[in-house]
């Protein structure tokens, strides 16, 4: 049964990163130069360019465009806790996940058939996030991508 699901979730990724045999992702680094956010990301798997979000920042998606992942800094001219700044953004009541320390914030649900994790730093007078939506039947299978990329999420 265990080797059913390894594969299960190798075949996942495959489609995910748009191969047709499974292959290690390829992981490289993405900074923003105006803030100093850096992030590890699946290059291999988030291959798309899909646009820029507020503040600074990108926005990337797969080849099927199933999956993205938007990294941003924007100001933080209020100079709000994680708590405070989470809470103006009204998140809807049914979040599965939720974590508020002094220096960060991380909330993740499903909706739609969707799992969307956001996770954002704060430092001086920038929020630093990463934002990752991907389909929730694969979640398994993304568990330690969504991993890597939130704990490596780091600011100058």
């Amino acid at each position: 049964m265990k080797l059913i699901l390894a594969a299960t979730a190798l075949l996942i990724l495959a489609g995910v990163s748009g191969s047709s045999q499974a292959q290690p992702a390829r992981w490289t680094t993405y900074k923003i130069p105006e803030t100093g956010t850096s992030v590890d990301i699946p290059s291999s798997i988030f291959s798309e360019p899909a646009g820029r979000p507020d503040g600074y920042g990108e926005r990337f998606q797969t080849a099927d465009g199933r999956a993205s992942l938007t990294i941003q800094s924007a100001p933080n001219a209020a100079h709000d806790s994680p708590a405070a700044f989470l809470a103006k953004k009204n998140p809807p009541d049914h979040i599965q996940y939720k974590r508020i320390t002094p220096r960060f914030f991380a909330v993740s649900s499903t909706r739609g058939g969707i799992v969307w994790y956001n996770r954002c730093n704060f430092s001086h007078d920038f929020v630093h996030c990463v934002l990752i939506n991907y389909p929730a039947a694969e979640e398994r299978a993304w568990d330690d991508i969504v991993t890597r990329i939130s704990l490596s999420l780091n600011q100058d």
